[in-house]
C-alpha cells in the first residue's frame, strides 16, 4: 500500500524525509501462543512527538538504524504515540506499540522477540495509513465510544497514553521491589506478619521520593505516585525556572515541591535535597536524562539506606562505589516497559486528567515542509513545551 509518511533512514545529512513510501503488512504476534495476524488499515489522525523520535534521527545520522527498521526495509515511519481511525470497526482507537513473541513484551527473554510500531521493527504512526494488528488497536473509554469526530482536547490527553502506561509500570515495578526489599525490616520493627509488613514496606518505599528531570515521564511517575500514596513527600528536582508554566503545573497537579537546579553545583542540590526532606531520599527516580542523576544519588549520598534507585533514563552511564553500594543495601532498577493492562489504565486516567493543558500543536504543513528543521527548532528546542503533537487527518478531529 502507498502512503505519505515521515521516516527515518541512515544519512548524516538528511535522516529524517517526508513523502510516499510503500507500506508492508507482514503477520505479527501480540504475545506468545497466539496466532500471527495480518494488520487492519487504520488511519493515523492524531500524533505525539517523543524524545526517542528525536533519540532515532540521531541515530540515523550515525547509520544505526539497520537493527530498527522493519524487516526487508531501509527506513522506519516514525511515531508511537496518538489516536487512530480504523474504518473497519468505525471507532477510534490507541495502538498497542509493544507485542511480539514473547510471554511479557515488559521483559522478554533471549529465545524471546519483541517490536515497537514506530521504534523497533515496525512502522509507526506519522503516516497518513498503516496496518496494525487488530488485537493491538485499544478501545477508548466507553462513555468515548460511538464518536465519528475526536474532540482536540481529547486528544491531547490520549496522546500521552503511551508514556503514561509507562510511568505505571515504573509504580509497579517500585512497589514490587520496594515490598520484597524491605519488608523484612518492617517485620522485625512492627511485630507483624509477612503481609502486613510488606504492605507498609510498598507504601515506605515512596515516603521521600526524588523526581530527577521534569519532562513527561517524570510528571507521570510522580502523578501515579501521588494517586497511589498520598503521604508521600514529592520533590522534583530539574533545570527550569520555578516560576515556569509546566513546574507550576507539576507542583499543581501532582502536589509536589520543586527544586530548580540549574544553577546550583552538585554538592548544593544534593544538600538542599537532604535537607528539603530533612534527610535522605527513599526512592530515586532519574528521568533527565544527564548523568548527573546517579552521582547525586550515589556519590553525593542523597539516596538512603535500603533505597531504590529508578533509572528510567536512555543515554546516561550508571555507576557506583561498590563499598558504600553494598553497605547501603541499594537496588538498581531499569525498565522502560508496558503491558496492555497499563495502556489501558493509562487510557481510562487520562480521559479524565488534565495533561492535555500542556499540550501545544504544531500545524502539520509547516512539520512535513522540513521535519528535520521543525525537530531541531520547534519540537525539541530549549523553547519547547512540555508536549508537541499534530492533527495528521483533519477530517476526524473535531
Amino acid at each position: 500500500m502507498k502512503t505519505n509518511a515521515t521516516y527515518f533512514v541512515n544519512d548524516e545529512k538528511k535522516p529524517l524525509r517526508y513523502g510516499e513510501i510503500n507500506i508492508i503488512n507482514p503477520k505479527r504476534k501480540r504475545l506468545r501462543g497466539e496466532e500471527a495476524k495480518e494488520g487492519v488499515e487504520a488511519i493515523p489522525v492524531f500524533c505525539g512527538f517523543c524524545g526517542t523520535d528525536l533519540e532515532l534521527m540521531r541515530m540515523g545520522q550515525r547509520g544505526e538504524l539497520n537493527p530498527k527498521f522493519p524487516e526487508g526495509e531501509n527506513r522506519l515511519i516514525n511515531g508511537h504515540e496518538g489516536v487512530v481511525w480504523v474504518p473497519s470497526e468505525n471507532r477510534f482507537a490507541i495502538v498497542l506499540i509493544r507485542g511480539g513473541d514473547s510471554f511479557d513484551p515488559t521483559r522478554f527473554t533471549e529465545d524471546e522477540t519483541y517490536f515497537e510500531y514506530g521504534c523497533d521493527g515496525a512502522d509507526g504512526l506519522f503516516s497518513d495509513k498503516n496496518y496494525f494488528n487488530p488485537d493491538m488497536l485499544l478501545h477508548l473509554p466507553e462513555k468515548y465510544e460511538g464518536m465519528k469526530k475526536l474532540p482536540v482536547s481529547l486528544a491531547k490527553r490520549l496522546v500521552f497514553s503511551d508514556p503514561y502506561a509507562c510511568a505505571i509500570f515504573q509504580h509497579e515495578r517500585m512497589c514490587d521491589i520496594g515490598s520484597a526489599q524491605n519488608f523484612r525490616v518492617v517485620m522485625a520493627r512492627e511485630k507483624c506478619d509477612e503481609n502486613k509488613a510488606r504492605k507498609i514496606a510498598e507504601n515506605e518505599t515512596f515516603f521521600r521520593t526524588v523526581i530527577y528531570g521534569l519532562g513527561t515521564t517524570g510528571l507521570f511517575i510522580g502523578d501515579q505516585i501521588r494517586r497511589n500514596h498520598p503521604d508521600a513527600k514529592i520533590l522534583f528536582v530539574a533545570r527550569s525556572d520555578e516560576n515556569s508554566p509546566k513546574v507550576r503545573f507539576a507542583k499543581e497537579v501532582v502536589k509536589a515541591d520543586y527544586l530548580s537546579a540549574g544553577n546550583l553545583s552538585e554538592d548544593e542540590i544534593a544538600e538542599k535535597i537532604k535537607e528539603y526532606f530533612g534527610g535522605t531520599a527513599t526512592v530515586f527516580v532519574g528521568t533527565s536524562g544527564n548523568a548527573v542523576e546517579h552521582r547525586i544519588a550515589f556519590e553525593k549520598g542523597v539516596l538512603g539506606c535500603n533505597g531504590i534507585y529508578d533509572s528510567f533514563s536512555l543515554g546516561p552511564v550508571v555507576s557506583f562505589d561498590t563499598m558504600p553500594f553494598g553497605f547501603k543495601n541499594h537496588v538498581i532498577l531499569s525498565s522502560i516497559n508496558f503491558t496492555q493492562k497499563h495502556m489501558e489504565e493509562a487510557i481510562e486516567i487520562l480521559s479524565e486528567s488534565r495533561f492535555g493543558e500542556v499540550v501545544e500543536l504544531i500545524d502539520k504543513d509547516e512539520f512535513i515542509s522540513d521535519p528535520i528543521d521543525a525537530y531541531l527548532n520547534k519540537i525539541y528546542s530549549k523553547a519547547a513545551p512540555l508536549k508537541t503533537a499534530v492533527i495528521w487527518n483533519k477530517e476526524y478531529m473535531e
